[in-house]
């Protein structure tokens, strides 16, 4: 079993390969309704595409991969490959629209730093600015961006994709640093057989923020114990950024403890121990020092998270066959169980380093795959571990680069056309059409709908993210519906509107009015009739799926007295 390989003709495994890489999607294609992923299952995504059209795009990526897995040049310079690679897919999906709500608190949190500044956002984040159970990191980058090249979504489309490339990068060096370049290279690889972290790159979100804090404190604990001298306050400072970017991040760093036991095994205890103490007490210094000035604040998110979003973990949940069957591709997963039996046969404590954070989830019986992405990197690492048992350095090639092949294939010729067609890209082409009209400032309506979950506010933030026009939004606050305080959706309830958001009375006149009702409304209340007596219904933005049930339609009217050509 050590070599599964021993004796065996290389053509036919790769004759194997190639039909397990073919019939494999073909089979989950078949059973697609066991994915029960809430944005990219397999059942709505695949209900819209030229599925021959699919199959036959994969027969071609086999073969391209099986060419490419002829050569090994691509190992002489890993690092290098790897980024390049992986920045090139996170650019492939800056076409997609921002698809999950959650953006809007995002937004709003970077946004006041670029109006009002760092010293601002400092000291209004959990006051002024509400940070629901948001840490500031990643909004706070966010708000730096803003503030040094300009308000547009494709600065934050850059930062999300070095996030990324950096996660793969990170991922690479742990496995060079563990064992060897070859894993680490494997790795790298198996990062990028994920076909649903691919839609998580350009979204302004923090998950793929996390990911990358969390993998970059792994590593440099790892080079500190190892190397000491600075690898020990850059490590410290990586983990307070970890410890900053979610909270979930603060579950997940307990990886750091088993590495720290794993090197006092394997090496000097005594120096490891010394070293852990020195970066230990520079990140607590740290993180205490935030801590204690806005303990208030985290206090209040903590007991949140235990009262409301813990307990409804059970409720916003996946399955594991759909994150890791069809969400990652199931080669990884089936060598990542069996990175196993390698770890046992070879009795690699460094091993557990890996493994750490999928046995916490299992333990933990997380499920919904939003919170697991950070993990993601370490799976990887298994995957490649475990790629131990294929001696031959073709079929190893062979292997990974069919998965990533396939899980690109997916992400571009299925996924993100689904994702292009939801009702959340009304936000980004109304904001493409509002860039081209000649005004400054815009006026936005937002209709209440009965029965809804969400609170339509929080599309207003969406729509500024695409535009360049200043926003007027009179926000006329809604009583929520009932139940709401167990709803994934209640954050939108929490909303606040900004001051940016006001402007004097008589510049309201001769706005430009865009309505935004969260489904598609036959006819207006007759409040806002009134308000648009004297406009002209312009150009309606009502694209959907069909699939979610926030739809939100945006109409747009002008003016009859004023030209905007």
């Amino acid at each position: 079993m050590g070599n599964i390989f021993l004796g065996a003709r290389r053509d036919d495994y790769i004759l194997l390969i190639s039909l397990a890489s073919f019939f494999i999607p073909l089979i989950l294609f078949t059973f697609r309704h066991l994915d029960d992923n809430r944005l990219t299952s397999w059942q709505w995504t695949f209900a819209g595409a030229e599925v021959s059209t699919f199959f036959f795009v994969l027969i071609i990526g086999i073969i391209v991969a099986y060419t490419l897995s002829r050569f090994s040049f691509f190992e002489d310079f890993p690092a290098l490959f790897l980024i390049i690679l992986a920045f090139t897919i996170g650019m492939i999906f800056w076409r997609e629209p921002e698809v999950i709500i959650d953006a809007s608190r995002y937004f709003t949190q970077a946004k006041h730093l670029k109006e009002y500044g760092i010293k601002f956002f400092i000291v209004e984040w959990g006051r002024e600015i509400n940070a629901w159970t948001d840490l500031p990191l990643i909004p706070f980058i966010y708000g730096i961006i803003f503030k040094l090249f300009g308000e547009n979504r494709i600065y934050i489309q850059i930062t999300t994709t070095l996030f990324f490339t950096m996660t793969v990068l990170h991922t690479y060096l742990i496995g060079k640093t563990l064992w060897d370049r070859d894993t680490g290279f494997y790795a790298g690889m198996s990062l990028l057989s994920m076909p649903y972290l691919f839609t998580q790159v350009p979204l302004m979100l923090v998950d793929v923020g996390t990911m990358f804090f969390l993998t970059l404190s792994i590593f440099t604990l790892i080079k500190a114990l190892d190397k000491g001298g600075i690898w020990l306050p850059v490590s410290s400072t990586a983990i307070f950024l970890a410890v900053f970017s979610k909270y979930s991040t603060w579950m997940m760093l307990s990886v750091l403890g088993v590495i720290l036991l794993v090197y006092m095994l394997i090496n000097r205890p005594r120096v490891i121990i010394y070293r852990g103490i020195i970066i230990g007490t520079i990140a607590g210094l740290l993180i205490g020092t935030v801590i204690l000035y806005k303990f208030s604040v985290i206090k209040d998110q903590i007991e949140l998270l235990f009262t409301y979003q813990r307990p409804a973990l059970k409720r916003w949940s996946e399955s594991f066959i759909s994150t890791f069957f069809y969400q990652i591709h199931p080669f990884i997963t089936i060598i990542a169980l069996g990175s196993l039996y390698v770890a046992l046969k070879k009795r690699d404590i460094k091993y557990m380093i890996i493994c750490w954070l999928m046995i916490l989830i299992i333990l933990l019986w997380i499920k919904r795959i939003r919170y697991i992405i950070p993990i993601f990197p370490m799976f990887a690492l298994m995957a490649s571990y475990g790629l131990d048992l294929v001696k031959d350095n073709q079929l190893r090639r062979f292997l990974i680069f069919s998965a990533v092949a396939t899980s690109l294939i997916i992400g571009v010729f299925v996924y993100l056309p689904f994702l292009q067609k939801m009702a959340m890209v009304n936000f980004q082409n109304a904001g493409r059409y509002l860039n081209s009209l000649e005004t400054a400032q815009i006026r936005i309506i937002t209709l209440p709908h009965e029965g809804l979950s969400i609170n339509p506010a929080v599309s207003v933030p969406i729509l500024d993210l695409y535009t360049e026009k200043h926003i007027y939004y009179p926000y006329i606050k809604i009583s929520p519906p009932e139940g709401i305080k167990r709803s994934p959706l209640r954050f939108t309830w929490e909303y606040r509107n900004p001051a940016y958001y006001e402007v004097k009375k008589e510049e309201i006149k001769d706005m430009p009015i865009i309505i935004i009702s969260p489904m598609p409304a036959k006819v207006l209340p007759k409040y806002i009739e009134k308000i648009v007596t004297g406009y002209k219904k312009n150009i309606v933005f009502d694209s959907s799926t069909g699939v979610f049930r926030y739809s939100p339609v945006i109409m747009t009217y002008l003016p009859q007295a004023r030209s905007f050509n």
